[in-house]
């Protein structure tokens, strides 16, 4: 399945390290671009409510998922990964998210 993601900010540079903290809502999904494929961990400190985290290969392809990934938590993902998504709670549910679905942005 191929999901298009809209309502979204990329995340370079020094941005990519302050993500959702201090903020109460997600106004945008965030997406975490970086150079490589590695094992990028997901913290929630300062972040002060629930999110789903979809993890994507260099290719957009779902290969982790972690739904409601709780405030003032961390996350070391299983697999590497090019791409970090943080989306509202629920959004991996509601739009049937699976590991290898392709996510477009």
């Amino acid at each position: 399945m191929i999901t298009k993601l809209k309502n979204y900010k990329i995340c370079k540079g020094a941005f990519k390290y302050i993500g959702l903290m201090f903020k109460f809502k997600i106004e945008n999904n965030l997406i975490f671009e970086f150079k490589k494929e590695d094992i990028y961990p997901v913290h929630m400190f300062f972040v002060f409510f629930p999110i789903d985290v979809v993890y994507l290969n260099k290719d957009k392809v779902v290969i982790e998922i972690k739904e409601n990934l709780k405030p003032f938590s961390y996350y070391k993902p299983k697999n590497k990964a090019r791409y970090i998504i943080e989306l509202e709670k629920n959004f991996i549910k509601k739009n049937k998210i699976k590991i290898t679905d392709k996510i477009q942005f």
